[in-house]
């Protein structure tokens, strides 16, 4: 309905007296207010689908991001020292890689069990930890490996998080940590424990 149509129906529902009538422009009060709600769910629908149903879940294991064939469920051995890996989570029960958004790939990185603090170890496995691999700054992915102050890099625009630090930021326009992805281990293959620490992702995701 446009504005002029709009206004002709305002009118149209004037008493006789000349003044408005009420019960109608509380209904459409209400209509916008639904309209509104509606269109703030449609835009936050990725989001809330991501946190409800697609993101690792307790109980995945996780799988070689470029896997092709049968997926292989990652045991820590496989994390080499200074060589992080990029996975996606595996529901054992579906079969289903939970590939379909790149909000769900995560960054494996082994390290020396005498430097994990205790917030870390608590939430590593067999010597690794976990993070989100989108870079919360423009969403590129983190996976270089700096061995001069173990740091994880991302390579779109520099910048550096700690990962014995919770992955905080160290340096470059990334305004916050990447997310935490706790671990425990089952039969030496790689489980996830929980949810991701924060939504992953840069602020337009």
């Amino acid at each position: 309905m446009t504005c002029l149509e709009n206004a002709a129906a305002d009118r149209a529902n004037e008493r006789e007296d000349g003044e408005p009538d009420v019960a109608s422009h509380s209904t459409r009060r209400r209509v916008i207010r639904i309209s509104a709600a509606a269109g703030l769910a449609l835009g936050l629908g990725p989001l809330l689908a991501f946190s409800a149903t697609t993101q690792p879940q307790s109980g995945d294991l996780l799988v070689a991001d470029d896997a092709e064939g049968e997926p292989v469920a990652i045991t820590a051995a496989d994390v080499k020292p200074a060589k992080p890996m990029l996975a996606y989570p595996f529901d054992p029960a579906s079969k289903k890689v939970r590939n379909d958004s790149r909000l769900n790939k995560v960054l494996l990185v082994r390290v020396a069990d005498a430097d994990l603090d205790e917030a870390s170890r608590a939430r590593s496995a067999g010597g690794v930890l976990a993070f989100s691999a989108v870079c919360t700054h423009q969403a590129c992915d983190v996976k270089t490996w700096i061995a001069a102050d173990s740091s994880l890099v991302c390579f779109c625009h520099a910048s550096k998080f700690l990962p014995l630090e919770g992955a905080r930021v160290a340096s470059g326009p990334a305004p916050r940590a990447l997310p935490t992805l706790p671990l425990s281990l089952q039969d030496g293959r790689l489980v996830v424990a929980g949810v991701f620490s924060a939504p992953p992702g840069a602020p337009a995701q």
